[in-house]
């Protein structure tokens, strides 16, 4: 049964090491696919939700025309919710970029991985996006990183490059 779109769940793909993918012979990470769909069906998922790949690259090599992109794709969006998958070196400056589009009364939360999800039980990716599923469902709107199974305030947050941990300012 199809719910109301604006509760429906909006999840954006935009790359990362989420979904990257591991060539044996070059000993590269490179991208292929999206994982999420596998990941919402290994992990049960029955929250109404709606994915769509908006781009696959590292966030290191992330454009300002990416982030418009993304900014487009929120705005657009039926949905009051949104999740957005994002590699975590450039998180937190895509999440500014947000708060400066002027998206409002949206629930924006995005999140990563450390270890790509096709690493298997090593990766952190599936207890980030079960995080992020839940906070994009229960936070007031605003602009959110969630990560380690936290979330922070956009504005409050950095990635520690020392321990790879997300804390607050």
């Amino acid at each position: 049964m199809q719910t109301n779109k604006k509760n429906m769940i909006q999840v954006f793909i935009t790359g990362g090491t989420f979904d990257k993918e591991y060539d044996y012979i070059s000993g590269k990470l490179f991208f292929k696919d999206t994982h999420l769909h596998e990941m919402f069906e290994r992990g049960r998922c029955y929250v109404d939700i709606d994915i769509k790949t908006l781009m696959m690259v590292d966030s290191l090599e992330m454009t300002e025309a990416d982030r418009e992109i993304i900014v487009h794709n929120c705005k657009r969006s039926a949905s009051n919710k949104i999740l957005i998958t994002h590699g975590t070196d450039k998180m937190v400056e895509t999440a500014s970029f947000l708060s400066q589009s002027g998206v409002e009364g949206k629930t924006i939360v995005l999140t990563g991985a450390m270890i790509p999800y096709a690493f298997g039980t090593s990766s952190d990716g599936f207890f980030n996006l079960g995080s992020a599923l839940a906070f994009v469902q229960t936070l007031a709107p605003g602009i959110y990183v969630a990560m380690n199974g936290r979330y922070f305030d956009w504005h409050n947050v950095k990635k520690n490059t020392k321990t790879g941990i997300f804390e607050e300012l």
